[in-house]
């Protein structure tokens, strides 16, 4: 017993009597480890639980609930049932009890084996004994969580007691004012609308103790450690006030007077409120205020002052609607969607004719807000605004009138493409389909390049209506979009044709195979001889090429398309005097632009990997082995500009259209090593074609043979990681050996690239291991050699394996930093090496990116950065002076690929060597640098503070640089040294001052604007009323 548990009876005469609050953890600890029962504390806590003073009797209470916290789940239902029936009865004790009597009853409410009934009586006694608003936050808290606990264990017992449940609810929170308890109130008030519990006659009650709250007008306080938002207590409130249709008949008539508040959260609280509302009722609850919500909504719109609440008002529009349109019309009923929509059309319709003023836009939004709702809105607005607005196009004149008309018949279109109804295979404008193609094919006709804009934008959207335009009208389409093309110079006019011709297309490729294409390949291949012509001709040839990537969609147009396309390169080839590079390098985009957008299938798959990239390679190649001829003879094919342009070709179709791509992989890589070139088209070939190798005495011209191991990196290294190459360690062999013994820089720059792409989704192992080591050992054998005339190569190689390594997080790309990093102090590649910080650092547009599915790891630039920052201090501090220099552009180009968050954590513990960076001669380092610090000074850590003068002086040293960039980047700094702590930055004020002064009639406007803006803050430091 508990007289026999000295332990026990000291632990509760220590927590009663000592007041020592540590002993009821000390007490609950006992309980859970078995030394003794919750009935044997009951029993030791008897003399204080029936003490004369009602301080101890709450002590008393106090231990027993607090021990009840930790181990109400080891409580039988006899245990449970007794220790209610004592809580209970304390309820109506001395108010000093209350407080623990409401956290045992909290305790005992999540114990699983509750009584039934149990939950009613507390709940009862609760309601009756206790006035909520009275206690303190945290007993309060304490009842709301009672509630909710029952409302989850115990909801039918709950729902037994009828509105007496909702009764003694809206008791409790009457008057509630604290925004932890309102969070568990509205929680509480959102179950009881939510789930199905009777409220009777207090219907309106628990509205009003709810919505007195509405709208929220809530500012957490700074440094809030609860965390708890505005926009929390809004959703909340919001829940339980648009539960339930019952309560709309006090809902609506508070949001009519809260929108004509003046606050602006206020208004769209109460629109987001309406629209999330309206989704709950019917029409008859909303019949007798549709004209006051109505006025209230068309005035946000009408006269709006945010772009906010004008978007909320029109979201509220669509949503009375679309409530609207569910209604059942009965042969007595009223048909409460007609009734709103003439009001919408009396106060909107008119102002849609009168294009030149500026209501027109407002109530076009609203009708079309209206429209977007139901398919019954949009058949009856769009019979009452079409007729009247084609009629209107008609009579006007003005072109700025005929497109603002032009503009808003556009968007009743598109507001309908949401409300098709799926009853109705018949377009709701099938009945105007002939005015408005009419109006739109008479404004492609017109001289003014807007309306033509506009016009090409409701042709598509038009053709996105399904079943709307005819074979015929579409026909009629291409005609207009084609000579537009053709004949207009205007880029806007250009790129709305291209973009309408692509949308078109999708819908109705056929008028495009038969009519489009051929007109722009008859165009591409006519010639014009005098030179004005020409230039006129350049420009018509980029837009057929931009339209024919637009239009190549659907693979029955890139089948028809990308032949067009090819035999643009073939003619160049065959006649370079038929087209420029640059129109040559444009059609390998466009190409590239349909590889892109085509639709992933076995048919394009098939199209780009045996038409497009075989004849790619056959013409770069016929190319390659032609004879050298003068440059102006020579086929555009060789240049460098050109073969840039296939490789992404290759690559996107390699990367993309997988269905055949290990095939072409095979060829490929057939092709670079055995010469086989039986799957090229035009096979005329020498037998054995040679590209990876390069010859001694051919040197001078065989730089076309092996540049074309850029088209082999575009293919290999765009392979998904699960695709195995064939012959993959013969192909790292020779292009190891090209890319160190190679002296053409695009062909040693690609193998290495095309190396490094392999070596980066090779297999972690044995094997990979040393191949690294063995490209390790070569390359420093040649950088090792001062006299060596390879080592650009070698570095090359270098640094393009090191990137592969980073990016896989592979352990070996340490010994390759390391080489890196002695580079640096190396007389001839120093500078170079230094550049290379930022390849590293960099992502890459042709190789190891995710698109080629590198293999790639999260934050592989932090890594970097972490792992070598302290090496390169190191390196800088022990470096000479004249080859400091390459350290400094080298932590530049690190830290500024960084991104900003970990610049601002990092830079301080750099800064001595960033300072030093500023008084760096190389503009590129003085750039990057102030773009790394900038950021930094918004918050300065009191390392920089500590180092104002160092950073001032050179700050203001850069003001005058020959650099315009670096001068507007160094006012920004200064600028933002203006924040600084005013003690700490005025003594420099009139030096500051004075160094601004110049910039003021700097001869570039954005000079002079920074300066300004920079000068009149420092000017109000130590002034009356600055800072």
């Amino acid at each position: 017993m508990a007289a026999e548990s000295p332990l026990l009876l000291s632990l509760v005469e220590e927590f009663v009597s000592g007041l020592q609050d540590t002993k009821a953890k000390d007490t609950a600890t006992g309980v859970k480890d078995g030394q003794f029962t919750v009935l044997q504390l009951v029993e030791a806590l008897g003399q204080s639980l029936t003490s004369s003073q009602p301080h101890t009797r709450a002590r008393g209470v106090q231990l027993l609930s607090e021990v009840l916290q930790d181990n109400y789940g080891a409580l039988t239902e006899r245990e449970v049932e007794l220790l209610l029936a004592f809580y209970e009865n304390r309820l109506k004790d001395h108010y000093v009890i209350t407080p623990p009597v409401l956290r045992g009853l909290l305790a005992l409410t999540k114990s699983r084996k509750l009584p039934p009934g149990s939950a009613v009586s507390m709940l009862r006694s609760v309601f009756q004994d206790v006035h909520v608003q009275s206690l303190m936050l945290a007993e309060r808290a304490c009842v709301y969580n009672m509630l909710i606990n029952l409302m989850e264990s115990r909801e039918d017992e709950l729902k037994g007691l009828g509105a007496d449940f909702v009764f003694g609810f809206v008791q409790s929170m009457d008057g509630e004012r604290d925004p932890r308890n309102l969070l568990l109130a509205f929680q509480i008030a959102g179950n009881i609308v939510l789930r199905g519990y009777s409220m009777g006659k207090f219907t309106e009650e628990l509205f009003e103790v709810t919505s007195c709250y509405f709208p929220i007008d809530f500012s957490p306080p700074p440094n809030d450690p609860h965390g708890i938002t505005k926009e929390e207590l809004i959703q909340a409130l919001r829940a339980v006030l648009t539960g339930t249709p019952k309560f709309a008949e006090f809902l609506l008539p508070l949001i009519i007077e809260k929108l004509d508040s003046d606050v602006q959260s206020a208004k769209l609280d109460s629109l987001q409120t309406l629209a999330a509302s309206v989704g709950q009722y019917e029409h008859r609850d909303l019949a007798e205020f549709l004209e006051g919500l109505w006025s209230s909504l068309r005035r946000e719109v009408f006269q709006t002052s945010s772009e906010k609440i004008e978007a909320a008002a029109l979201t509220a529009v669509t949503a009375l609607t679309s409530c609207l349109s569910r209604s059942v019309l009965n042969s007595d009923s009223e048909d409460s969607l007609s009734s709103f929509l003439v009001l919408v059309l009396r106060d909107c319709k008119h102002h849609l004719f009168e294009p030149d003023l500026k209501l027109v836009w407002p109530s076009a939004k609203l009708l079309q807000a209206s429209c977007s709702a139901s398919y019954r809105a949009a058949h009856s607005i769009t019979s009452a605004v079409v007729p009247p607005l084609v009629e209107q196009y008609n009579s006007r004149t003005q072109c700025s009138d005929r497109r603002t008309l032009l503009e808003v018949a556009q968007r009743f279109i598109q507001s309908t493409a949401s409300c098709q109804s799926v009853d109705h295979d018949e377009s709701l404008f099938s009945a105007y389909k002939d005015s408005l193609c009419s109006l739109v094919f008479s404004a492609l006709s017109e001289s003014n390049s807007s309306l033509q804009i506009t016009a090409a934008s409701v042709l598509t959207s038009l053709a996105q209506q399904p079943g709307l335009l005819l074979d015929s009208d579409i026909e009629l389409a291409v005609d207009h979009l084609t000579r537009l093309l053709l004949t207009d110079e205007d880029e806007r006019v250009s790129a709305a044709v291209v973009e309408c011709a692509g949308a078109l297309a999708e819908q109705h490729p056929a008028a495009f195979i038969t009519k489009l294409i051929p007109t722009l390949k008859k165009e591409m291949f006519s010639n014009r001889r005098e030179s004005s012509a020409l230039r006129s001709h350049h420009a018509v040839r980029q837009r057929c090429l931009s339209a024919l990537a637009a239009v190549s969609i659907r693979a029955s147009v890139v089948m028809e398309s990308a032949p067009v396309l090819l035999d643009v390169l073939c003619s160049a080839h065959a006649d370079p005097n038929c087209f420029s590079v640059d129109e040559v390098a444009r059609t390998c985009l466009s190409l590239q632009r349909i590889a892109e957008r085509v639709q992933d299938g076995e048919d394009t798959s098939r199209c780009f990997h045996d038409v497009v990239v075989p004849r790619l390679l056959s013409l770069a190649l016929q190319a390659a082995l032609q004879s050298d001829g003068s440059s102006d003879h020579r086929s555009p094919l060789v240049e460098e500009e050109v073969l840039s342009a296939m490789v992404p070709v290759i690559s996107t179709a390699c990367s993309r259209l997988k269905t055949f791509a290990e095939q072409t992989a095979s060829r490929v890589v057939s092709l670079f090593l055995d010469g086989d070139v039986s799957f090229l088209p035009d096979n005329s070939f020498p037998l054995h074609v040679q590209l990876l190798q390069v010859k001694q005495e051919e040197e001078d011209s065989s730089w076309r043979q092996t540049q074309l191991v850029c088209l082999l990196m575009a293919c290999v290294c765009s392979l998904p990681r699960s695709v195995a190459l064939p012959q993959e360690e013969r192909l790292l062999s020779e292009l190891e050996e090209l890319s160190c013994s190679c002296r053409h820089p695009l062909s040693y720059t690609s193998a290495a690239k095309c190396f490094a792409g392999l070596v980066n989704k090779k297999p972690q192992g044995p094997c990979l291991d040393s191949l690294i080591q063995g490209v390790i050992k070569r390359v420093s054998s040649e950088l090792d050699r001062p006299s060596s005339p390879l080592r650009t190569q070698a570095f090359t190689l270098l640094i393009w394996v090191a990137k592969a390594l980073l990016l896989r997080y592979h352990p070996l790309f340490s010994a390759l930093t390391d080489k890196l990093f002695s580079l640096l102090d190396d007389a001839l590649l120093g500078p170079m090496a230094a550049d290379s910080f930022s390849l590293l650092m960099s992502d890459s547009a042709d190789v190891l990116n995710r698109g080629c599915h590198a293999d790639l790891r999260i934050m592989y630039r932090q890594r970097f950065f972490s792992e070598n920052s302290a090496k390169l201090v190191q390196g800088f501090n022990a470096a000479p002076q004249e080859k400091k220099a390459n350290y400094l552009k080298a932590l530049s180009n690190i830290v500024n690929k960084l991104p900003k968050q970990v610049q601002v954590s990092e830079l301080p513990a750099l800064l001595s060597l960033l300072l030093e960076a500023l008084t760096c001669t190389d503009e590129g380092v003085q750039l990057s640098t102030l773009s790394c610090l900038q950021p930094v000074l918004i918050n300065p850590p009191q390392v920089l503070i500590q180092q104002l003068e160092a950073l001032v002086s050179r700050l203001l040293a850069l003001i005058g640089s020959p650099a315009m960039k670096i001068r507007v980047a160094s006012i920004r700094c200064v600028l933002a040294l203006s924040c600084f702590p005013a003690h700490e930055v005025l003594p420099f004020r009139s030096r500051v001052l004075r160094a601004l002064a110049p910039p003021l009639d700097d001869r570039k406007r954005l000079v002079r604007r920074e300066a300004v803006q920079a000068r009149a803050e420092w000017f109000l430091l130590g002034s009356p009323g600055g800072r």
